[in-house]
């Protein structure tokens, strides 16, 4: 067994990394979908709290159903507790980590329109 695992993702959009037990961490890159002007529904997740940590350039979090505006800064958690509405937009060359439980999909999650 390997003791140390070293992952990384820099594709478009949203890509599991490592899971473990009840939990995963994932990266998003910037991609066309993401990007503000395109963005088309907002999500809130039932049984998890979503963790973003913005990486590399620039990105904003928009939380509840009036979507308030928060612009990220690099190396900060942002916990977007369960239950609360939520999209990013990412700007080009952006990179953020996510972290959260390992079942959230889905079918315990719900979405709106943007």
């Amino acid at each position: 067994m390997a003791e140390l695992e070293i992952k990384e993702f820099n594709g478009e959009g949203f890509s599991v990394l490592i899971s473990y037990n009840n939990w995963r961490v994932a990266i998003i890159n910037s991609c066309e979908r993401l990007k503000e002007k395109n963005l088309k529904k907002i999500e809130r997740h039932l049984d998890s709290d979503e963790v973003f940590i913005l990486l590399e350039g620039k990105a904003v979090l928009f939380t509840g159903k009036d979507k308030k505006k928060q612009k990220m800064e690099k190396g900060k958690l942002y916990n977007v507790k369960k239950g609360m509405w939520h999209c990013i937009a990412l700007e080009e060359n952006s990179k953020v980590a996510v972290v959260e439980n390992n079942d959230v999909c889905e079918s315990n999650s719900e979405f709106i329109l943007f």
